[in-house]
C-alpha cells in the first residue's frame, strides 16, 4: 500500500490548538483517494503550573494523510513563494493548517517559502525534513530524522507553541497594559515583555488621544535559560520590573552572539537593590549571523529578539526615554479602568507637591510610607531635614512636568514616578530629574524611595 498515514499532533496550549506533528498512527485500510480520515478525540487544558514542555505530551490526532496527497498544487492554486507578514507566524499557521488538511504538498511550499525568507530558520527546515521524510516513512516523531538531537528538537518545539499562541492571543486593540499608566510626552514608544508568552509588545504614545498607549506591534522573544525573577548575577533568569533602554550598542562593538545590536536596560534599579537583587549586563539584543531565532529560554537573562525583529524595534528606542517593563504574565485594563487608576495617581502625586508647598512638614510626610529611605537617610532622618529646611523659608513653589507612571509588575503594588522637579523658594531655586517609587500601603499611595533619575 502506498498510504501512509501522517498525524498532525496537538501541542496543548490553553486554548488547546493543535501545532506540531509529533506522533503518528498506521493508516486504516484502503483509505478512499482524496480524503482525509479525521478521528476526533478531546483534549484536556494545560495545567497553569505545566511547562510548554509537558505540554507538547499531550496528543491530538487530526487526520491521515496519503502520499498521493503530496504533489504540488497546481499552478492555479500555487501558493505564493513569499509572503508579506514581517514575523513567520502566520506563516507557520498556513503550513500545519495545510498539513492538517492532508495538503502536504502545499505545507512543503509554503515551509519552502518560509526558509527562502529565513534560510537559517531552524524550525522551518525541522518541519520541512519532516515533511520530506513522511513521502517515503511512516514517521513516530516530531524531528523524525535519525540522529535529530531530542534537546534541539524540544526547543523548536516548545518555540512553535509559543509563536503560535502569541499569535492566535494578540491582544485586544480596546485593553492596555496594566503597567502603562502614563508615559511622558517625549517618551514615543513603550516595552512590555510577557516572558510566560515569550513575547514582546511596542506600544505608541498616543499623544493625539491624551496620551493613551496604542498597540503597534508585537515580536517573539527569548529569554533566560532559568525563566524570570531574577535575584542574583549568573542565575541564568530575566528580571521582573520597570526598566529603560540606558545606551545603544552597535553590531561593530559586539561579539556576534548579539547579533545586529544591543539595548542595555538599567537593572539592577532602585526597587531591585531594595529587595537585595544584584547582577547586571542586562540587555535588549539580536542573535547570533548563522542563527534566526533562539529557543524560547535560552539567553543568560537577556531578552533576544530575531535580528529582522531588533532592527524594526530600535527605530522606537529612545537612550534614556523608553520604558521596558518586564512582566511574568501581562495584566490588561479596559480603558475605563485604564483612566481610573492613573486619575488616583496622579491626585495622590500632586496632594504630594501641594503639601510641600504647604511648609506644613506634618502634611507633607504623610506622603511618606513608613518603609521609606533614601540612598543616605532613613524616614526619621528624612523627615528631621524636612522640617529644618521648611522652618527656613518664606514660601515655596513646585512644578512636576514630564511626568511618567509605570506601575511594576509583582506582588507588591507599586509604581515607578519620574518627573522634572522645578523648585523654587525665597533663598534656593533647582531644577532636577526625580524618580519616587510609589506603594499601596493601608490603602493609600505612600513614597517608599525617591531620588535623582
Amino acid at each position: 500500500m502506498l498510504g501512509r498515514k501522517f498525524i498532525l499532533l496537538g501541542l496543548a496550549s490553553c486554548f488547546a490548538i493543535s501545532l506540531v506533528t509529533d506522533a503518528l498512527a498506521k493508516a486504516p485500510p484502503n483509505p478512499k483517494p482524496g480524503k482525509a480520515q479525521v478521528s476526533k478525540v478531546a483534549v484536556k487544558p494545560v495545567s497553569k503550573k505545566a511547562k510548554l514542555g509537558k505540554a507538547a505530551k499531550l496528543v491530538m490526532p487530526l487526520a491521515t494523510v496519503s502520499t498521493a496527497k503530496f504533489a504540488v498544487a497546481t499552478p492555479a492554486t500555487r501558493l505564493p513563494a513569499v509572503v508579506s507578514d514581517s514575523g513567520p507566524e502566520a506563516q507557520l499557521v498556513k503550513i500545519f493548517k495545510e498539513i492538517e488538511a492532508n495538503r502536504l504538498g502545499n505545507a512543503l511550499q509554503l515551509t519552502d517559502a518560509l526558509l527562502s525568507q529565513h534560510p537559517n530558520y531552524r524550525l522551518a527546515s525541522l518541519i520541512k525534513g519532516d515533511l520530506l521524510l513522511a513521502r517515503r516513512q511512516d514517521i513516530q516523531t516530531f524531528g523524525a530524522m535519525t540522529g535529530a538531537p531530542p534537546d534541539k528538537v524540544a526547543d523548536l518545539r516548545a518555540e512553535a507553541i509559543v509563536r503560535l499562541r502569541g499569535y492566535r492571543e494578540k491582544p485586544e486593540t480596546k485593553n492596555i497594559p496594566r503597567y502603562l499608566l502614563q508615559m511622558q510626552p517625549d517618551q514615543r514608544h513603550a516595552i512590555v515583555v510577557d516572558t510566560k508568552r515569550s513575547r514582546l509588545y511596542l506600544y505608541e504614545n498616543d499623544l493625539s488621544n491624551g496620551g493613551r498607549p496604542r498597540f503597534v506591534a508585537d515580536y517573539y522573544v527569548t529569554q533566560g535559560k532559568l525563566g524570570a525573577e531574577k535575584v542574583s548575577e549568573g542565575d541564568k533568569k530575566t528580571p521582573i520590573g520597570v526598566y529603560h533602554v540606558t545606551s545603544s550598542m552597535p553590531r561593530q562593538k559586539l561579539a556576534d552572539l548579539y547579533g545586529s545590536g544591543a539595548f542595555p536596560i538599567n537593572y539592577p534599579n532602585e526597587w531591585d537593590k531594595r529587595q537585595g537583587r544584584n547582577g547586571s549586563g542586562i540587555w535588549l539584543h539580536g542573535t547570533p549571523s548563522n542563527t534566526y531565532s533562539r529557543p524560547p529560554k535560552a539567553s543568560e537573562g537577556c531578552v533576544v529578539l530575531t535580528n529582522q525583529d531588533l532592527d524594526i524595534v530600535a527605530k522606537s528606542l529612545q537612550v534614556g526615554l523608553t520604558p521596558v517593563i518586564i512582566s511574568n504574565s501581562v495584566e490588561w485594563l479596559s480603558f475605563d479602568d485604564w483612566a481610573k487608576e492613573r486619575n488616583e495617581l496622579n491626585k495622590s502625586i500632586d496632594a504630594w507637591r501641594t503639601d510641600w508647598e504647604s511648609r506644613d512638614t506634618e502634611r507633607y510626610m504623610r506622603h511618606y510610607s513608613k518603609r521609606f529611605k533614601t540612598n543616605d537617610q532613613s524616614l526619621e532622618q528624612f523627615a528631621a531635614q524636612k522640617k529644618q529646611v521648611n522652618a527656613s523659608k518664606e514660601w515655596i513653589k513646585v512644578k512636576t512636568e514630564n511626568l511618567s507612571v509605570f506601575r511594576n509588575p509583582g506582588k507588591e503594588e507599586v509604581v515607578v514616578v519620574t518627573f522634572d522637579q522645578d523648585y523654587r523658594s525665597n533663598n534656593l531655586n533647582n531644577l532636577m530629574k526625580k524618580r519616587q517609587y510609589w506603594l499601596r500601603e493601608d490603602g493609600k499611595w505612600k513614597i517608599i524611595y525617591e531620588g535623582s533619575a
